[in-house]
């Protein structure tokens, strides 16, 4: 038998992002919502969206995980340099150049840096 990829990751890092954005859960939440719709990734449960790293302002800001049916989407942001960082891993393959471009203009990010993987 020949063996496929067993999945793709797309790992995204952002600077200068839309502060108003990073902090806000419910925009968040909205991103995940609308990337979960664009790259056609069916959700599995609710959004994991914590806030923590409390004891170091650089460390401070929110983190999410949202389970999808093939995999996961994760993300953390850092209040205090205004920065991102995003992996969307699925076993389905999606439109990475689409959920770059999204991304980079979900959080008005002034700056980012990609990597594009297939395990």
């Amino acid at each position: 038998m020949v063996r496929k990829h067993f999945g793709y990751e797309l790992i995204i890092n952002l600077e200068q992002c839309d502060k108003n954005i990073i902090t806000s859960k419910s925009k968040l939440k909205k991103y995940v919502d609308e990337l979960c719709e664009l790259i056609k990734m069916k959700k599995y449960g609710k959004i994991l969206l914590p806030y923590f790293g409390e004891r170091a302002e650089y460390t401070k800001g929110y983190s999410l995980v949202q389970l999808i049916e093939t995999s996961s989407i994760t993300g953390h942001f850092s209040d205090f340099w205004g920065t991102a960082y995003i992996n969307i891993f699925s076993c389905k393959a999606y439109d990475e150049v689409l959920a770059k471009k999204f991304t980079k203009k979900y959080f008005v990010a002034k700056r980012m840096i990609t990597k594009f993987i297939t395990r």
